[in-house]
């Protein structure tokens, strides 16, 4: 026993002295919390977009005679540019959304320092996003790269214009105007110059790439990063992820928010790739993306706990058997703060293996599962706080057997946790019996 208290320990003032303090910083730095922020505010036009895709490509065979699912496809085929037109208009151009929303939360960090409009940041960015990402073409704009494909570059373009207007404002470098000039022209006026700037410096790079590599910036910017999407949606990817994001969760720290902030980037990325795919009846080529972490990972919330909320429920400890009431609704919608710090999980040793164990295990089935075509793989955006088994089919174009794999999983997660929570179990109800007795004790002696 004190040798495995040893080891934890060991573990433990790893994390708290080198894990910890650079996830942190990390996590507070103001690009990553303006890219973070800006994904957020994004969302609602995603989820919505997915939404719609799904009734643009029902999920059933072409060669179904249901009824009800003929009429469907028939449907879809019939109206599909009118279904997908709202699609087109939210994820078709997400990346539109992206870059000005994280421009916008970046600027909101100088608004004290530097006095940046953080509106102005966001047309500033949006003007030189399509730019270099959608230049006219026979009297249209472009949409090839306004989608996932345009992710990377809208948020360097974001980073980019914000950080300029800052540089200029630093150096007194802008048309100045008298102080009784309104704010609103007087902001306007001091947009020349970054406009002037930007027009002079990206444009001629984009017309740079188009004539030397025939590719506009975004696809240039995707060809360098396409080892790195790749290495992202591998396994080793998937479950350092994981492990990362748990060992700082059982140090306190929200691991999934910083590691979900990291990784928005390319799980969007491969999100548009997959719908790409879906559109043009090719096979989908990616597995990891936002919905496959929240739904088949982490089911019930961080830990995989929805197993051992269903294990406390019938617990002999009264403690156990409460947090378990108490936290089996919000599990259900993926909310597990009661338990994680009811129980307490966080750096409770007991439950250390298990709580890093667990997710592990379902990213490895899941994973295989969709490796191997027995369900299908993610088109959709999904709220988080969608019951798991409906956000798993939901996710995958309402794909059935994908809940079937969810409820699986819980009872993996469920069968991983019980040894443990037996262990638990045994200390609380020691720790019960002494208590009562001492209360016993206590009116005995009244």
């Amino acid at each position: 026993m004190s040798a495995n208290h040893a080891a934890f320990n060991l573990i433990f003032r790893f994390i708290e002295n080198y894990v910890s303090p650079i996830a942190g910083r990390i996590s507070s730095q103001r690009h990553v919390m303006a890219i973070r922020d800006g994904f957020i505010s994004a969302m609602p036009f995603m989820i919505v977009g997915s939404f719609l895709l799904v009734f643009a490509y029902p999920p059933f065979s072409p060669d179904t005679t249901w009824g009800f699912a003929r009429g469907w496809l028939d449907l879809a085929k019939q109206y599909e540019g009118r279904i997908l037109t709202p699609f087109d208009m939210t994820m078709g151009i997400m990346s539109i959304y992206i870059c000005a929303a994280i421009a916008y939360n970046l600027g909101k960090h100088y608004v004290k320092s530097h006095q940046l409009d953080p509106f102005m940041c966001a047309m500033l960015s949006l003007m030189a996003f399509l730019l270099v990402a959608a230049p006219k073409t026979n009297g249209t704009l472009p949409m090839d790269s306004l989608g996932g494909t345009g992710i990377f570059t809208a948020i360097l373009v974001a980073i980019y214009c914000v950080e300029m207007m800052r540089f200029l404002k630093a150096h007194n470098i802008g048309i100045r105007l008298p102080d009784q000039v309104p704010p609103m022209i007087k902001n306007s006026f001091d947009l020349l110059i970054p406009v002037l700037v930007v027009v002079l410096t990206l444009y001629p790079l984009s017309l740079l790439i188009q004539t030397q590599f025939n590719m506009l910036i975004p696809q240039a910017i995707m060809a360098l990063f396409k080892p790195l999407v790749a290495a992202a949606d591998s396994l080793p990817a998937i479950l350092l992820a994981v492990i990362i994001g748990h060992l700082l969760w059982f140090a306190g720290i929200h691991g999934a928010a910083i590691v979900s902030g990291m990784l928005q980037m390319f799980w969007l990325t491969n999100l548009g790739l997959n719908q790409t795919a879906l559109a043009q009846g090719a096979p989908l080529p990616h597995i990891f993306m936002e919905a496959f972490w929240t739904f088949f990972i982490v089911i019930g919330g961080s830990g995989a706990t929805m197993g051992l909320v269903f294990c406390y429920l019938r617990s002999r400890s009264v403690h156990l058997r409460s947090i378990g009431r108490l936290s089996v609704v919000p599990s259900m919608f993926n909310i597990n703060e009661p338990v994680i710090f009811g129980t307490p999980i966080v750096m409770n040793p007991v439950f250390f293996i298990p709580f890093l164990l667990a997710p592990t295990i379902n990213a490895i089935i899941a994973w295989a599962a969709m490796k191997l075509d027995l369900i299908g793989r993610v088109i959709s955006v999904v709220p988080w706080t969608a019951p798991a088994p409906i956000g798993g089919a939901w996710a995958l174009g309402w794909d059935f057997r994908a809940a079937i794999l969810v409820v699986l999983l819980a009872c993996v997660s469920a069968v991983i946790y019980y040894p443990f929570f037996k262990v638990y179990e045994k200390q609380l109800l020691e720790q019960e019996a002494e208590e009562a007795q001492r209360a016993e004790d206590d009116k005995q002696v009244a």
